[in-house]
C-alpha cells in the first residue's frame, strides 16, 4: 500500500462516521501522490500524516433562551486545523447539519485555499447546529452572545480570525463582535471578518466569493480562447455567492438561467438580470423569501423540490458554463454526465466541495475545465485577508483598490495552479495543480518549524 493510501485509511479509521471529512482528505491526498517521490523530506518528517490531524478541536455547550423564555441547548465548535502560514482563518457556519465531520472537511480544505491566496493565513472552521432561520433578531443575538462567551477564549487577531459562512451574515458577525468587545475590553475589529463597512469591514467583501469565482472561471476559459460573452450559465443557490456570481456574469456579457434554494429551482431562459436580479436581492436579503416567489412574479418555470442539476438532467437544459454555488455534494456523477451531455465546457465551484469524487472524474475524463473550490472560491477568504490587513493598518481601501487586488489574487491562483500541475506531471489539471500548489507552501513551513 502506498503512503498516501495508508494515510487515507488511517484517517477513516480514526474519524469514523465523518464521510465529508473522509471525502475531502481523499480528494486532496490522492492528488498529492506526485509530491511523495519528489520530496523525501516530507515523508521523513511525516508531513502527510501531520497535515490531516487538526492542531486542536474545541467543542462546547451553547445554552440560550428564546422569546417565550424556553431554554435551548446547541453545540458549538471551532476546529483549528493548521496555522503554519498565519493565524487560523475560516468561517463559522450556523446550520442544523453542522457536526464535527462537516467542520473538519471545511477546515481541512481551508488550509490549502488560504495558502493559495498568497496571504498569511492558516486554516480553521467552526460553527453550531443552531438554525437562525425563523428566529427573531433577539433570539439570534442571545445565541451569538452565548456562543462567543466560550469562543472568545480561543480567538484573536493574531490567533484565530473567524468569518461568516452559511447562516452567519453581517447580523450575526455584529452580535459576535459586540460580545467579544464586552468580554475583552478591546476594540479589536480584526478578530472577525465579514463586518459591515461602517464598523471596520471591507468593500467588496459581500461580492468577493462570487466575483472571485467568475474571475477564476474567466481565466480558465481564456486558456481556450473563450470569454463569458454570449455564454449561457447555470448557477445554483440564491444566497450571497450566487447573487454576486450572477451580477459579475451579467457585467461580462453572460446569461444566467437558473437559481435555486432548498425548496426548488427556477429556470429563466431570458436571464436573471436587470429588475429580476434586483428583485432576487430584495427577496433573499430583505424579505428572506423563497425563489418560488421569483417564478411567480416573472412567470417562469419552477421545479419544486429539485436542484438545478436534477432539472438539467431531467429537462436536458443546454448551457456552456456551470457555477455550483449552493452546498457540498450537490452534483453527483449522474448530474455531471448530464452537464457534459448538455454542452457544458467549464465547471467552477463557488460552494465548498459541491461535486462528488465521481462527478469530478467525469469532468476530467471529458476534458471539461474544472476549477476546484479551494481555488475557484478563494475570493471570499482572500478579501477577508484584505479586511484583516485594513484592520491592522487602521484604514479602509476603495472599492476599486479591493476589487483590483481580488482580481490579481484570482489570476495568481490560476497561474500557480497551472504551473504546479505542469511541474508535477499533470498539465492543465487544476485539481492536481491547486492542491499541490497549496500543499507545498504549508508543507515547507511545517518542515521549517521542526516537529511541532
Amino acid at each position: 500500500m502506498s503512503l498516501i493510501k495508508e494515510v487515507i485509511a488511517k484517517v477513516k479509521e480514526k474519524n469514523p462516521a465523518q464521510p465529508e471529512f473522509h471525502q475531502a482528505v481523499e480528494e486532496v491526498l490522492t492528488t498529492l501522490e506526485p509530491t511523495v517521490d519528489k520530496h523525501p523530506e516530507f515523508v521523513k518528517a511525516k508531513i502527510y500524516e501531520r497535515i490531516v490531524e487538526p492542531d486542536r478541536q474545541i467543542i462546547f455547550r451553547v445554552p440560550w433562551e428564546d422569546d417565550e423564555g424556553n431554554v435551548h441547548v446547541n453545540r458549538g465548535m471551532r476546529i483549528e486545523f493548521n496555522n503554519a502560514l498565519g493565524p487560523y482563518k475560516g468561517g463559522l457556519r450556523f446550520h442544523p447539519t453542522v457536526y464535527e465531520g462537516i467542520i473538519k472537511f471545511l477546515g481541512f480544505e481551508q488550509i490549502f485555499k488560504n495558502s493559495l491566496t498568497t496571504l498569511p493565513m492558516g486554516g480553521a472552521k467552526g460553527g453550531s447546529d443552531f438554525d437562525p432561520k425563523g428566529k427573531s433578531d433577539a433570539e439570534v443575538m442571545r445565541f451569538c452572545y452565548s456562543f462567543m462567551r466560550e469562543l472568545f477564549r480561543h480567538v484573536g487577531p493574531n490567533t484565530d480570525v473567524p468569518a461568516g459562512d452559511i447562516g452567519v451574515g453581517g447580523r450575526e458577525i455584529g452580535y459576535l463582535l459586540g460580545m467579544y468587545k464586552k468580554l475583552t475590553n478591546e476594540h479589536s475589529g480584526g478578530v472577525l471578518t465579514g463586518k459591515a463597512y461602517e464598523w471596520g469591514g471591507s468593500l467588496i467583501r459581500p461580492e468577493a466569493t462570487g466575483y472571485g469565482n467568475v474571475y477564476f472561471a474567466a481565466e480558465m476559459l481564456a486558456t481556450r480562447g473563450e470569454t463569458f460573452s454570449g455564454k449561457t450559465v447555470l448557477v445554483s443557490g440564491s444566497g450571497n455567492v450566487a447573487q454576486y456570481t450572477i451580477q459579475k456574469i451579467n457585467q461580462l456579457g453572460g446569461k444566467v438561467i437558473t437559481i435555486s434554494d432548498s425548496s426548488g429551482t427556477v429556470v429563466d431562459m431570458d436571464g436573471v438580470k436587470g429588475e429580476k436580479w434586483d428583485f432576487l436581492m430584495e427577496l433573499k436579503n430583505v424579505k428572506r423569501g423563497r425563489v418560488k416567489e421569483y417564478a411567480e412574479k416573472f412567470g417562469v418555470d419552477y421545479y419544486d423540490g429539485k436542484s438545478v442539476w436534477d432539472v438539467v438532467k431531467e429537462q436536458g437544459i443546454k448551457a456552456d458554463v456551470a457555477l455550483p454555488s449552493a452546498t457540498q455534494n450537490e452534483i453527483n456523477g449522474e448530474h455531471a454526465q448530464a452537464l457534459v451531455n448538455n454542452g457544458v465546457i467549464c465547471v467552477s465551484e463557488g460552494a465548498n466541495m459541491p461535486s462528488t469524487l465521481d462527478a469530478i472524474n467525469i469532468y476530467l475524463e471529458n476534458n471539461v475545465l474544472y476549477g476546484p473550490a479551494k481555488a475557484a472560491n478563494a475570493g471570499g477568504v482572500a478579501v477577508s485577508g484584505l479586511e484583516m490587513s485594513q484592520n491592522s493598518l487602521r484604514l479602509q481601501w476603495t472599492r476599486e483598490e479591493v476589487d483590483n487586488k481580488l482580481h490579481e489574487i484570482m489570476k495568481s491562483i490560476h497561474k500557480n495552479s497551472l504551473a504546479a500541475a505542469e511541474a508535477y506531471g499533470k498539465p492543465g489539471n487544476y485539481l492536481y495543480g491547486a492542491n499541490i500548489a497549496g500543499f507545498l507552501k504549508v508543507a515547507k513551513a511545517m518542515l521549517a518549524y521542526g516537529i511541532v
